[in-house]
C-alpha cells in the first residue's frame, strides 16, 4: 500500500511540475493562452504564478474573453492551478502589463515567476 501511495504522490507532483513550467514559459513569453476553467473556455494573459495564502498553486491573469461565472470576461482573475483543465498557447502575445497589475501580488505568499 505504501508503494502505491508513493507512486500516486509522485505522479501528482510530476503533473504539477509540468504545469509549472508551461505556466512560467507562457508568462516569460507573454503568451496569450486559452484554458478550461470553471465550466468553460477562457482566454487569458498570464502575469504571475505562485503559491496562494491558502497554500495552493495560483495564477494571476487578465482574462480578455471567454466564459465567466460572474459575467466579467474582461477582468483580473485569481485562478487555482489545480482547477485548470488545459492550457494552450494561442500563438499571440501581449505587449504590456494590464492596468492594475502588481508583481508583488498580496494574495500570494511565494511567487514562482511573473512578467
Amino acid at each position: 500500500m505504501i508503494g502505491i501511495t508513493y507512486l500516486l504522490a509522485s505522479v501528482w507532483r510530476m503533473e504539477v511540475t509540468v504545469m509549472d513550467s508551461r505556466i512560467c514559459a507562457a508568462i516569460e513569453g507573454r503568451q496569450v493562452v486559452t484554458i478550461e476553467y470553471g465550466g468553460g473556455t477562457r482566454t487569458i494573459e498570464p502575469h504571475c504564478h505562485g503559491i496562494s495564502r491558502a497554500g495552493k498553486e495560483a495564477l494571476r491573469a487578465y482574462q480578455s474573453s471567454g466564459f465567466s461565472r460572474r459575467n466579467e470576461p474582461d477582468a483580473w482573475k485569481f485562478l487555482t492551478v489545480s482547477k485548470i483543465g488545459s492550457l494552450v498557447a494561442t500563438g499571440t502575445t501581449f505587449p504590456e502589463n494590464r492596468d492594475g497589475y502588481n508583481p508583488n501580488d498580496e494574495h500570494m505568499t511565494s511567487i514562482h515567476c511573473h512578467v
